[in-house]
């Protein structure tokens, strides 16, 4: 489509941005034969800042769009690796019906291709480097949309019934729309670089726990190393910016601490240091506001959908984006625009009381009279820390009378009988 110069295009459905939520949106809609349009500003394949590290609920979901073929040439690994206080505990995911007991490493450039190129197969049309310029609006829904292809300079005006922001962190016509964050909700930081070692086949991925600043303090983050399986490992650091100390912290020096400090026993290059090294903001736990107008919809990083516990937020873009196109295919089935309208509440329904509880592990961590000590204890047993990991993985089965069940009831009853 980038070769053919029109004035205007038109689709059931138009969603702006080609990234994790916006192709798996498309690729729901383009199964059912719904008419759908890509806007994506990028050439794909290209790199985006992420640790690469697909958890069993991203599986699920790639597994249901069809691309584990893709998958089965990626790094495979059975759980995490959690490092703290001088003792480290391979955790393996836990074994539930509804998920599987593993995860993949993959590069982001090679990930969001396929999916993409799954939507674009299954007839989406993918306008790349086409970059969603402006909205125009008719009171509080969006009329038509301006998109400027980069390529030549040209400019089009795309229609369509409902439109879908998977814009990721930035949302910029998102917030021409008047969403929000909430400031008061959790904000994460992080950074990361790939490094070469002869240790990228490894079982586990690696979490860090107990890092600490050039004064000594202990962060409220982690840093990670995910072995990719090609010779090299993704490596890198996150932390929570809620305090205003912590929104100033150099997470450039902060990453070159943590490989400093992991070096060793990686076996990263002598001279490894932070070049090429990539970083963003992760807005989590459905910190903006509103998710969903008359007629558009917010997915993804958009949406702030990323998992406050741990940052991920991969397998959540795919899963909003998919109970996107299920309100979309709704609404315009029965020509009624409620669900859409309701796709925020909708969110809210599978996510909020999950989230409620990762804001208040998100208020503890940012203190460090309590994340310390908190860490230590968790630490004190691999039985301690196994169900932890799981909690923060969202890797529970409802109604379950399992161990990581039980510590997660008691976790919302706490939170229950705190003030909001």
């Amino acid at each position: 489509m980038n070769k053919n110069i029109v004035d205007e295009l038109s689709a059931d459905v138009v969603v702006v941005g080609g990234g994790p939520s916006g192709a798996a949106t498309a690729l729901w809609l383009a199964i059912r034969g719904i008419s759908v349009i890509v806007v994506e500003k990028k050439q794909f394949p290209r790199a985006k800042t992420c640790g690469d590290g697909l958890t069993p609920r991203a599986v699920v979901q790639l597994e249901a769009m069809g691309l584990q073929p893709m998958l089965n040439g990626q790094h495979k690994y059975l759980g995490l690796r959690a490092i703290a206080h001088g003792r480290s505990y391979e955790l393996p995911w836990p074994n539930l019906p509804n998920y599987p007991d593993y995860g993949y490493v993959v590069r982001r450039s090679v990930l969001d291709q396929a999916v993409l190129g799954r939507a674009a197969e299954a007839g989406a049309s993918v306008l790349y480097q086409h970059e969603a310029v402006e909205v125009s609006r008719d009171a509080d829904a969006i009329e038509s949309l301006r998109v400027r292809d980069l390529s030549a300079g040209h400019e089009l005006t795309v229609r369509a019934k409902v439109y879908v922001l998977a814009e990721g962190s930035n949302a910029r016509l998102a917030r021409s729309l008047g969403a929000l964050r909430d400031v008061n909700k959790p904000l994460g930081l992080a950074i990361r670089g790939y490094y070469t070692t002869d240790r990228s086949s490894e079982d586990w991925i690696e979490s860090h726990l107990d890092l600490r600043d050039e004064d000594s303090a202990v962060i409220p983050g982690y840093g990670w190393i995910f072995p990719a399986g090609d010779g090299t490992a993704n490596v890198g650091f996150g932390l929570l910016s809620n305090s205003q100390r912590w929104r100033k912290m150099n997470t450039t020096h902060a990453l070159e601490r943590f490989v400093a400090l992991t070096k060793g026993e990686w076996h990263f290059p002598e001279e490894a240091g932070t070049t090429g090294a990539t970083g963003g903001k992760l807005p989590m736990g459905f910190s903006v506001n509103p998710r969903s107008g008359p007629n558009f919809l917010l997915v993804g990083d958009a949406a702030a959908s990323i998992n406050p516990f741990n940052g991920e937020g991969i397998s959540y873009a795919y899963e909003t984006g998919r109970l996107a196109a299920n309100a979309i295919t709704q609404s315009l089935g029965t020509r009624n625009p409620r669900p859409i309208v309701d796709f925020s509440r909708s969110l809210d329904a599978h996510y909020a009381g999950y989230y409620a509880v990762g804001r208040l592990f998100v208020k503890a961590i940012s203190d460090p009279r309590l994340m310390s000590p908190g860490v230590w204890l968790t630490m004190r047993s691999k039985a301690t820390m196994a169900p932890v990991v799981a909690i923060m993985a969202n890797l529970m089965t409802q109604g379950s009378s399992s161990r990581i069940e039980q510590i997660y009831r008691i976790t919302q009853q706490l939170r229950d009988r705190l003030p909001n």
